[in-house]
């Protein structure tokens, strides 16, 4: 059994633990409501531009953009959207075991994977499967910025629009609610139109989609598209960012209060070793007098 200061110095460690896990829990709290109000915010302007894209995509348009269009490209693109710091819980092992699975169906189709990590542990997790990492953007801080995130993603674009890359996919967490994050991996080019159709199916409806153009087809399309691929690059990592706050909150009052939990073991430990210490001491002397006496 572990001494009476063993036993003291374990419980201040714990105690020093649990103060950093519920400041860290606080932090969270406060960064994801912030975080939640960016990602609410962006998500009607991504959902809309998605949708319209979509749509462009089953119209005929005048002018048909690289984007959508198919090709045969020898790889496929993944634009992975992690954390830069961990204690999350299981956050980012969710995405990364789904992004292998796509790893795998890629490898296994004949193709090579192309990657662009956003986040420091996308990227450890890429580097060690081996996979390219054509570029990578690490530290964003509490709150995105599209400047710092257009410029990799850029390079998936451009080698899709040359026909380098047969897709582009999005690999990310997007944010249910405090307690629940869903890793996801959506299609970003070319536009598929699969989901869209899916819809108006569902909806009993048979509209075809055609738009007029002002001033002409070409410059919209190209404006639309960029936008569109910034818009869900944004939404991503945005959805991203709250995700890991609330699953940080999450873990670190499961932390804090398994801290708790283990303070009081050790207390009661340490009460029933400075029991036995002061019985053994009290019969000591008890018998000590009697021998003295006797």
């Amino acid at each position: 059994m572990a001494s009476g200061k063993e036993l003291r110095t374990k419980i201040k460690s714990v105690e020093n633990t649990k103060k950093i896990t519920k400041a860290m829990e606080m932090i969270s709290v406060s960064k994801m409501r912030k975080a939640q109000e960016r990602m609410r915010t962006a998500r009607p302007y991504s959902e809309k531009i998605r949708t319209i894209a979509t749509h462009l995509g089953q119209a005929n348009p005048e002018y048909v953009h690289a984007f959508m269009k198919k090709n045969d490209g020898q790889s496929v693109g993944f634009i992975v959207v992690t954390t830069d710091k961990g204690l999350c819980g299981g956050l980012n092992t969710n995405l990364l075991r789904a992004v292998t699975g796509k790893l795998r169906e890629t490898q296994a189709a004949g193709k090579t994977p192309l990657a662009v990590a956003i986040g420091s542990k996308g990227l450890g997790f890429l580097n060690r499967v081996g996979a390219k990492v054509a570029a990578h953007v690490t530290h964003l801080g509490d709150k995105p910025h599209l400047e710092k995130l257009i410029g990799p993603v850029k390079v998936l674009l451009d080698a899709y629009a040359a026909g380098e890359v047969s897709a582009v996919y999005l690999c990310y967490n997007k944010f249910v609610s405090t307690m629940a994050q869903v890793p996801t991996i959506d299609q970003l080019l070319p536009l598929s139109s699969s989901k869209m159709e899916a819809e108006t199916k569902a909806a009993g409806s048979s509209h075809g989609w055609d738009y007029i153009y002002e001033p002409d087809a070409q410059t919209v399309i190209d404006e639309l598209l960029v936008r569109y691929a910034e818009a869900l690059a944004y939404q991503a990592v945005a959805e991203n960012m709250a995700s890991e706050h609330a699953a940080r909150m999450v873990a670190m009052k499961a932390a804090t209060d398994n801290a708790g939990n283990v303070i009081g073991e050790l207390k009661l430990v340490y009460n029933k070793t400075r029991q036995a210490a002061i019985t053994k001491e009290l019969s000591e002397i008890v018998s000590g007098a009697a021998a003295i006496s006797g």
